[in-house]
């Protein structure tokens, strides 16, 4: 391993006022006056260069703002997307708009039909007042009947009416908007006559100052200059006072469906959120219990259901008492899970614990003879020597279960600045004298970088990372360990270009006994203890862990609290 630093003097650097200004996107800068340790002596000699990227917010040379404008079919599209679905909605606003959509369409169905059957009888009124009129006139007092002339206004619909003959002469009278009597114009009589009215009552616009009115013709005896003889009369009402109590009955219909919709939805919103207040509370208990830690340690589920809200009898009473029950069960099993839990750990702690006398009295045997004077035959050295070598593998294995299960047991760690960087740069000098066929390089910032903590603790985190990628990696690969302080955190990462992690093994790598031998090419026999210490440790710093791996780029990330 090697270490240099470029000096300024040997490097051509560009003049910082023609860089353009770092607003921190960019990683590969913030650390150029930084320390390099490399074991390849070229890696330092030349300067990085300083990649200048175009401005995100640049436009193409012509563009305008109009050219950004968004079709109607866009707006409509994107409009849509914003509107949740009916799926999507709370059940009170479902209950609410059904309330009131089954209200709006029955209300809007009773105000036509209503208005439908009012029109009906306001026309059979007028149609049977307008066959009254043109039914067989009644004998005078002599015991004769009494034809009418041509400009008889006697028969009619009364004062409010039009009369008028079409044949054989064409004349006749009618009421004005104005209430006032007028004499059919020629064009009017025409319209009359042109209209095919018959005994069938029908409606026509006579326009002008006459309007609307409903007639009906039967032919009857006239008199034309005082001459007897039958002819075609009209008679008809006008359908004014008819259309306007109409249109009154339509006004306030829909002011009534409008005054109902508005009273449904307020009283309904809170008939509804009433109701459902047993259904909010129901969920506001099981939000609290979703948000207890129940991962791990000792666990007590204490929220439950209200037993107001327990009723069986009810729905949501039902769904109250299985959730309380269902809590009762769970917490009944979290409970037995934790006592076994810790049943294990003990048994773990007190097995390494006792194992480690044990071990110690073996290594020691095993280092006496071979301080044995007299002649050892070859083999029984050799056995020896391998007795030795699995204790002190076993020892190591004893001491990382005993550890872990301190770590489970909650045991606290010492708190004290440590220096990152010289942590880093001695696990790595130890890693170079183990493992020399890799190429082990450092990426440190130029000032140190403090965390609080475990030292040793921490030490040995760092160089189970360094192990983990001498042992799964095959001699010339390059590794690269990093210290970045970003904001609140420091990360201490770990890259590596050997084949990398499996992807079915990474999601579980960090957990006890995790092996990868498989996949990766292996040096040396592995407890797949190391990363669940590194795992361990982090978590009992406050800190956590992460792996980025595919084939030639691997990075196990350490982060931890910057110390304050």
């Amino acid at each position: 391993m090697s270490s240099s630093r470029p000096s300024d003097a040997s490097v051509d650097r560009p003049d910082p006022a023609d860089l353009p200004e770092d607003d921190g996107s960019s990683a590969a800068n913030l650390f150029r006056d930084g320390v390099g340790l490399s074991d390849d002596p070229d890696v330092l000699d030349e300067p990085a260069p300083y990649a200048v990227s175009p401005a995100s917010g640049s436009s193409a040379p012509g563009a305008s703002p109009g050219t950004a404008r968004h079709s109607l079919r866009e707006r409509w599209t994107a409009a849509r997307e914003r509107v949740r679905p009916w799926s999507a909605w709370p059940l009170r606003a479902k209950l609410v708009a059904s309330m009131l959509a089954l209200f709006t369409v029955l209300s809007l169905a009773t105000g036509v039909s209503t208005i439908v059957a009012l029109d009906r009888y306001l026309v059979g009124q007028v149609d049977d007042q307008l066959r009254q009129t043109l039914s067989p006139p009644r004998p005078d007092g002599d015991g004769r009947f009494r034809p009418p002339s041509s400009d008889d206004h006697g028969r009619g619909p009364g004062s409010e009416g039009l009369i008028a003959v079409i044949d054989p002469v064409a004349q006749g009278v009618a009421t004005t908007s104005g209430n006032q009597t007028a004499a059919l114009s020629t064009t009017q009589l025409a319209q009359l006559q042109g209209a095919g009215i018959g005994s069938d009552p029908t409606t026509i616009d006579l326009g002008g100052n006459v309007g609307e009115y409903r007639v009906m013709a039967a032919r009857a005896p006239v008199q034309v200059n005082g001459i007897p003889t039958i002819g075609t009369v009209v008679v008809g009402l006008p359908t004014g006072p008819l259309n306007h109590t109409i249109s009154r009955m339509i006004l306030v219909a829909i002011s009534a469906v409008v005054a109902g919709i508005v009273l449904v939805a307020v009283l309904g919103t809170w008939l509804v959120r009433r109701n459902l207040e047993p259904l909010r509370r129901l969920a506001t208990t099981a939000t609290k219990v979703s948000q207890t830690p129940l991962a791990s340690g000792s666990v007590a589920i204490a929220e439950r259901v209200d037993p107001a809200d327990t009723d069986r009898r009810t729905e949501v009473g039902q769904v109250g008492a299985a959730f309380n029950e269902m809590l009762d069960h769970v917490d009944e099993a979290l409970n037995a899970r934790h006592q076994s839990e810790q049943r294990v750990r003990q048994f773990v702690a007190d097995a390494s614990h006792e194992l480690r006398t044990p071990l110690a009295s073996i290594k020691g045997y095993a280092e006496l003879s071979r301080r044995e004077p007299n002649a050892v035959p070859a083999t029984v050295t050799h056995a020896m020597g391998r007795i030795e070598s699995e204790a002190d593998r076993m020892g190591s294995l004893v001491e990382d279960l005993l550890l872990l299960a301190r770590l489970d047991a909650g045991r606290p760690l010492e708190e004290a600045p440590v220096d990152m960087s010289m942590l880093v740069i001695n696990a790595v000098s130890d890693a170079h004298a183990a493992s020399p066929g890799h190429h082990w390089d450092l990426d440190l910032p130029p000032e140190p970088v403090e965390v609080k903590g475990d030292g040793p603790r921490l030490h040995q985190v760092v160089t189970n990372l360094l192990a983990n990628a001498r042992t799964h990696t095959p001699d010339g690969t390059r590794v690269t360990t990093s210290v970045r302080p970003e904001g609140d955190w420091v990360r201490v990462a770990v890259h590596d270009d050997g084949p990398g992690v499996p992807e079915s093994l990474q999601p579980n790598v960090f957990e006890r006994f995790a092996r990868g031998d498989d996949a990766r090419n292996r040096a040396k026999g592995s407890t797949g203890l190391g990363l669940s210490i590194v795992a361990a440790v982090s978590k009992a710093h406050g800190g956590r862990v992460e792996l980025d791996s595919r084939p030639g780029d691997t990075t196990f990330s350490l982060l931890l609290p910057a110390a304050s």
